[in-house]
């Protein structure tokens, strides 16, 4: 049978806490060969994209047992909220057991997406960000921003949070909303000036097209995790901020055609050589991220379905512990079938 979970089903099963372990032990697994390494197809469409990731874990990850392989296909349709008002990333993701070709499940992946990727982000500043890190600006209010926050709180004990978003509206309420859940002042601004300069931890999570946080908005020693820029179009970080700064990878390959690391090389102030390493590496030890106090390090995020994978593994196990999510079999109907009278007439 194969169970299907939908995004209540995820929330309930999911927490953040679980998923940083998670992730960070299956950046460990990829480093020691326990992994069907990650692989990206994408396609561009009017209004949108699709792209597909799929990779697997062979070993145990946050005490699952069996080898998963797990493809997700998302569509991301940035001008869906205004537009349709529908999500501007809606999809699917199929875990399979890798031992034997069993399709387990059936996930919606809107949910396992924004929390696995705030989890890679924790993970990342974990290993990047100075541990007296406590102010933090997060550029974007929209649905990945409450992940990313309560996943840097959870890592970095934050003492200030600035909220921004080109729609200031959406800032304000963002700030309204996290202000009664974290320990800390969440406020919004209107502009990245004097008062988030003063920022150690900067996320940006937008669908930005062209970039907005540059050498000039970055102090020394601190930590950027660039979320949005998940295909070529996309741009958040200037490429001369990347280009003075250390730059972390979560996939290298990706990160040269699709993340910001993609504009820096391509305007030619920085090459693939220059990339520090890999979070993987990081998290393993095998580079170490951050030498001194000083240097600002970026961690370019374009999303690794080894992420994917090491929260979906955890979800079907939580669901089949708990009894949660609609069995079905693919290989039968699973609605009742028309007669061919009733189809003709």
């Amino acid at each position: 049978m194969t169970l299907v979970l939908g995004r209540s089903e995820v929330r309930q099963l999911l927490d953040l806490r679980t998923c940083i372990e998670a992730v960070e032990d299956a950046f460990r697994q990829h480093v020691a060969g326990g992994s069907i390494p990650p692989q990206v197809l994408g396609a561009r469409v009017l209004g949108g994209t699709f792209h597909v990731k799929a990779a697997g874990l062979t070993s145990r990850v946050a005490g699952a047992g069996r080898a998963m392989f797990a493809a997700k296909v998302n569509a991301n349709f940035p001008g869906n909220p205004a537009m349709r008002g529908l999500p501007t990333i809606q999809g699917v993701l199929s875990l399979f057991d890798a031992e034997d070709g069993r399709l387990l499940a059936l996930i919606d992946t809107m949910e396992i997406t924004s929390i696995r990727t705030a989890a890679a982000t924790a993970v990342a500043a974990k290993h990047l960000a100075r541990p007296d890190a406590g102010v933090m600006t997060i550029c974007g209010c929209g649905e990945q921003a409450a992940n990313q926050t309560r996943a840097l709180d959870s890592v970095r004990s934050l003492r200030r949070v600035m909220a921004f978003d080109a729609i200031p509206e959406r800032a304000a309420s963002f700030a309204r909303a996290l202000s009664g859940e974290l320990s800390c002042d969440v406020i919004p601004v209107r502009a990245l000036d004097e008062e988030t300069a003063a920022s150690d931890i900067w996320v940006t999570c937008t669908t930005a097209l062209h970039w907005f946080l540059g050498r000039a908005h970055v102090r020394p020693g601190a930590f950027v995790a660039a979320v949005g820029a998940d295909n070529p179009q996309k741009q958040e970080i200037e490429p001369e901020l990347l280009g003075t700064s250390v730059v972390i990878a979560d996939s290298i390959d990706q990160c040269a055609t699709s993340g910001d690391l993609h504009h820096a090389i391509d305007g030619g102030v920085m090459r693939r050589e220059d990339v520090r390493g890999e979070l993987a590496d990081v998290v393993t030890g095998r580079v170490v991220g951050r030498r001194s106090p000083d240097e600002i390090v970026v961690f370019d995020s374009t999303g690794t379905a080894l992420q994917d994978v090491a929260a979906a593994r955890l979800v079907h196990e939580r669901a089949r512990a708990a009894g949660v999510g609609l069995d079905v079999d693919l290989a039968e109907s699973v609605t009742p079938s028309r007669s061919l009278t009733t189809v003709a007439s």
